[in-house]
């Protein structure tokens, strides 16, 4: 079973975020960069597949070079090897430019199985799985929160809207992952040692197989970032009783913000 995950290095939650002097994009001198957080289930369950199944998971990102630390710590998780398309530029990809990039990179390369995490929790976009699949004409399941596999199919159990769907379909296919999936591993100190000699294939856009109108401006982009206007402060309610204070409140909504 030859398994791909699409990584992306992201903000750390608790890293402080300001707005850079350009207005479009994040200070990044204080933030701590780490593996996003759904693409850590990607990983996991890659990694359980294989452990059942046999084969290798393959870890595949676009990004700057810091992201190799990232790619890095998948191999030290279990990940076989790494590619990085190694682009400065590439925090100005929209999501069908990562898309594009990542399905040619697949196209070379040998999968039975593809796993995304279900968003990026610094854009949540909710696109480059999906899209990826699209440019690859595979199929795909999103928000799978559990998986099972036999012969050359995939069943999935997957989250709607007040409950779970449960979908099957063909390998190959890509899945994006939803939390309750698993619970991501820690790399361990011998699994730290040996990614170290792991391989990581570092590309650049150039490399790869994609036409001029794919390579130029994104479809979409950022025009202005700014923080969220500060809150007014609120109102205590005064009375003497609970029966008092809901008639004040009442009072307030109707007559003062009219919503009742």
């Amino acid at each position: 079973m030859e398994i791909a995950v699409l990584l992306k290095q992201v903000p750390a939650t608790e890293s402080p975020i300001g707005i850079a002097q350009d207005g479009i994009s994040v200070k990044t001198d204080d933030i701590k960069w780490v593996i996003n957080p759904y693409d850590e289930f990607a990983v996991e369950e890659a990694l359980r597949i294989k452990e059942a199944h046999g084969g290798s998971v393959t870890i595949i990102s676009v990004g700057s070079e810091t992201t190799a630390e990232a790619i890095r710590t998948a191999l030290a998780m279990g990940a076989d090897k790494g590619i990085l398309i190694n682009d400065p530029a590439s925090a100005a990809y929209d999501a069908l430019k990562t898309a594009r990039i990542l399905a040619a990179v697949l196209k070379e390369a040998p999968f039975d199985l593809i796993i995304a995490g279900q968003r990026a929790v610094d854009d949540d976009s909710f696109q480059v799985g999906p899209a990826t699949a699209e440019f690859l004409d595979i199929p795909h399941i999103s928000m799978v929160i559990k998986e099972e596999i036999a012969d050359t199919k995939i069943r999935c159990h997957k989250t709607i809207d007040g409950g779970t769907a449960i979908l099957e379909t063909q390998l190959p296919a890509l899945i994006t992952t939803q939390r309750g999936l698993n619970e991501p591993r820690y790399a361990s100190l011998p699994g730290i040692m040996k990614a170290k000699k792991k391989p990581i294939d570092i590309k650049n856009v150039a490399d790869i197989e994609l036409g001029s109108e794919h390579l130029g401006e994104p479809l979409t982009k950022i025009v202005s970032m700014k923080t969220p206007p500060d809150r007014k402060g609120g109102n205590m309610i005064q009375g003497d009783s609970a029966q008092a204070k809901a008639a004040e409140l009442v009072r307030i909504l109707h007559e003062e913000e009219k919503v009742l």
